[in-house]
């Protein structure tokens, strides 16, 4: 008697199991028999059999158990019999897949798609299910669509084999990307299309769309530039901007992608009257100061921002750390005014519990601890809480460095500030290979270890060569050889110049030396450094050398000792060493010969460079100057080998290295015993790399000259050049290129209108 031959097909399309036609008379199981099984063990049907012997069977028992083996997914077809009290369960199982081949991929690697098909739970050796199949096919097409292939193509075929397995084929056409056609803007009228699509980190197709691929489509791409667009209209006092839709469309060869973004910009509105309420803690005259939006002028969502920020900052820095400002918009849509309220909660006034630092593996804890400002169980600062991040970012150890500060459980004014750290492979063995027009070709070998065994103590051993120099050197520096910051540090070094190879004369020097170097710490951006110096060098020349270094080695000898001493004094308030927008960095530094050197002299040299971006972060100006001064003292003039030297691509652009000033008795320059340089430049975005920092173009306009010993600085001898730059930090190294046109050349002054760089060059 058959009570329930019934297959997967009917229970996926019922959902359940309707026993009413065939509706038996209950029974006492007797027994249980399973057959039809190959490779699941009659233990694991068992399991999961909801019918025991000595159960009592019946329609709900039976609709139950053919429920439950469906379930499991192990098979194809369930059926349940009964003969007399004994139960038979058959079943026919699934097969297995035995094989899983891939052709046609050429953007993704069989193991990666192999991986991918086994996150959705297809993979060789496993039960077969062509729904599992489906869902994985369309897996595996969103992961072309992610990287811009809409037109993938992916056929699978599935192939019978012996002992009830399958071998599954999957055929892909991976396509080609999909890009950008057309993006249209519509409903504005008071911004051009153009000016709003430069906003856009998306583009269409131009000149270097293949190496930014703006014109490839990504969602969180566009996501991220419709905020840029809604920034860009809040910025210019449209509150009641609005984008109302947006469409991206294919091309039926799925090639060719269309975005349409409909917009309603509304009214632009100006400041009315501003004021803040609640219960500031700090007086409401110094939080006025910090409020940068003014009655009349364009409302800017941007500054809106920054004033509530600045508010907020305010009092975190007076131990309120979970301050709350809103400002809160009053229109006036016949005005087109809009009247904002600063509402101030400062709430509670928060202390620092506890300090937790995690994700030194490497790194000493003492070394992150030196560097906060922050200290325990003391009143919360918001100022020192961001300067202790600044600090762990400039160590330069770290990949990531994030703080975050809970509240402690059942003490609602204490907070655990906690610091987790990524750390980053801070030892490297380099060896490369730059070129510099003053240099030439120069091969570089570095061995350098910036946190030495999670000390924080800084090692460098290098050896690079050049037709001019060739330098070993190495040193060891202790950045807290105190706990206060004083650091205490060696070098050594060997370094072969020849000065014929850089056209400032017929001759080489080659010396070693050594010192030891110590910093004080007088601020957080100011700092003393001293050092002592001990240097030999000899002077080697000929007949063709010139007269001023035959007359010095008449004189002193073509062996020179130096004992030396120098003071330097270091503020540094840029927003980045690498890509700075804001601040300064001004050196100066005194270096000082000791009676007993060969030749006594001293050596004044100093450097201002000032960063702003008055208008946009992608546009800042640059103010360089440097200068120099060196004179003998006693009976001694000052060395020539110590000379200040002006023209090249790291000077006045335009001009030959050390070309802009003295020259001897051949025409090679001389470099002086003075020097200034002066430099104006304004960086900004390479059309097509907005968004990429890596290179930047820059307009400049650089001044300078050098004087000899005895020669009167004057303004009549200066040089002065005008022209572009680029800088691109690329993967093989840094690279300088700049086009100057040189004015007010002087006789004998080499000119040398395009410069370049490439590579690390020392």
């Amino acid at each position: 008697m058959t009570l329930k031959p019934l297959s997967l097909l009917l229970a996926a399309a019922l959902g359940t199991v309707s026993l009413q036609a065939l509706a038996i008379d209950p029974f006492k199981v007797r027994d249980i028999r399973v057959e039809g099984l190959q490779r699941t063990d009659v233990g694991t049907v068992f399991n999961y059999l909801p019918v025991k012997v000595g159960d009592t069977f019946d329609d709900n028992k039976a609709s139950e158990a053919i429920k439950a083996l469906f379930a499991t997914g192990f098979f194809n077809d369930v059926r349940v019999e009964a003969e007399g009290d004994l139960l038979i369960v058959t079943v026919e199982e699934r097969p297995t897949i035995a094989q899983i081949n891939i052709g046609g991929s050429k953007l993704l690697e069989k193991d990666q798609i192999k991986n991918a098909l086994k996150l959705q739970n297809f993979a060789e050796g496993r039960i077969f299910d062509q729904s599992t199949l489906d869902t994985a096919v369309q897996e595996l097409k969103q992961e072309y669509y992610s990287r811009g292939r809409y037109s993938v193509i992916i056929n699978t075929t599935v192939t019978k084999l012996d002992r009830n397995r399958v071998g599954v084929e999957f055929s892909i056409s991976d396509g080609a990307i999909a890009k950008i056609q057309q993006i249209n803007i519509v409903g504005n009228k008071v911004f051009s299309e153009s000016d709003l699509a430069d906003e856009f980190s998306l583009s269409t197709g131009g000149w270097l769309t293949w190496y930014t691929r703006s014109d490839q489509y990504s969602k969180p791409k566009l996501s991220a530039d419709l905020e840029k667009l809604r920034s860009y209209y809040l910025d210019r006092g449209y509150i009641e901007f609005n984008i109302d839709s947006t469409q991206v469309a294919l091309s039926e060869n799925r090639e060719d992608i269309y975005l349409t973004i409909n917009v309603s910009e509304g009214e632009q509105y100006k400041i009315g009257e501003v004021k803040i309420v609640g219960d500031t803690v700090v007086s409401h005259e110094e939080l006025a100061k910090l409020i940068t939006v003014s009655r009349g002028e364009v409302f800017s969502r941007e500054k809106l921002n920054k004033s509530s920020a600045a508010l907020i900052d305010k009092m975190a820095d007076a131990g309120y750390a979970f301050a709350n400002v809103n400002a809160v918009p009053d229109l006036n849509k016949d005005t087109h005014t809009a009247n904002f309220t600063f509402y101030v909660d400062p709430g509670r006034k928060i202390y620092v519990r506890r300090i937790n630092i995690s994700g030194n593996n490497r790194t000493r804890d003492e070394v992150i601890r030196r560097e906060l400002r922050q200290v325990e169980s003391a009143q919360y600062d918001g100022a020192k809480v961001k300067r202790s991040k600044e600090r762990l970012q400039q160590l330069d150890y770290f990949d990531e460095v994030t703080i975050d500060t809970p509240i402690v459980p059942e003490a609602t004014d204490q907070v655990d500030m906690n610091v987790r750290v990524t750390e980053k492979k801070t030892g490297s063995f380099n060896v490369g290979v730059g070129y510099g027009q003053s240099e030439g070709i120069v091969f570089i070998m570095s061995l350098s270890q910036n946190n030495f065994l999670g000390s924080g103590k800084q090692f460098t051993s290098e050896v690079n060569t050049s037709q001019a120099s060739k330098t070993v050197s190495f040193s060891l520096l202790e950045p807290y050889f105190t706990p206060d910051g004083v650091s205490l540090g060696y070098s050594a070094f060997l370094r072969t110049v020849d000065s014929n190879e850089t056209n400032t004369g017929n001759y080489s020097t080659t010396g070693w030396g050594m010192g030891l170097q110590s910093g004080v710490p007088i601020s957080e951006t100011n700092r003393l450094n001293f050092a002592g110096n001990y240097e030999n060098l000899k002077i080697k020349t000929n007949t063709s050398s010139p007269q001023r270094v035959m007359d010095f080695v008449k004189r002193y000898g073509d062996s020179v000792q130096t004992y030396s001493v120098s003071g330097a004094f270091g503020r540094d308030s840029r927003n980045s060493a690498t890509y700075p927008t804001d601040g300064m960095l001004s050196r100066v530094n005194l270096e000082f010969a000791l009676p007993n050197s060969t030749v006594d002299y001293y050596k004044l040299s100093g450097q201002n460079q000032i960063f702003w971006s008055p208008f946009s972060p992608s546009l800042t100006f640059e103010w360089n100057v440097n200068a120099g001064y060196g004179k003998g003292y006693g009976n001694s003039t000052f060395p020539f080998y110590k000379n200040f030297y002006v023209g090249g691509v790291d000077s006045l652009r335009g001009y030959n290295y050390g070309t802009a000033g003295p020259k001897d008795e051949n025409g090679d320059g001389t470099g002086g015993s003075s020097f200034v340089t002066n430099s104006f430049e304004v960086f900004f975005p390479f059309p097509g790399l907005k968004d990429d920092k890596s290179a930047r173009l820059s307009l400049f306009v650089d001044s300078g000259a050098s004087w000899g010993d005895g020669q009167k600085m004057g303004v009549s001898d200066m040089r002065y050049s005008a022209g572009a730059a680029f800088t691109w930090i690329s993967p093989i190294g840094p690279i300088k290129l700049s086009y100057a046109k040189p004015f007010k050349a002087q006789t004998g002054d080499k000119l040398q209108p395009v410069q370049f760089q490439l590579g690390r060059v020392f």
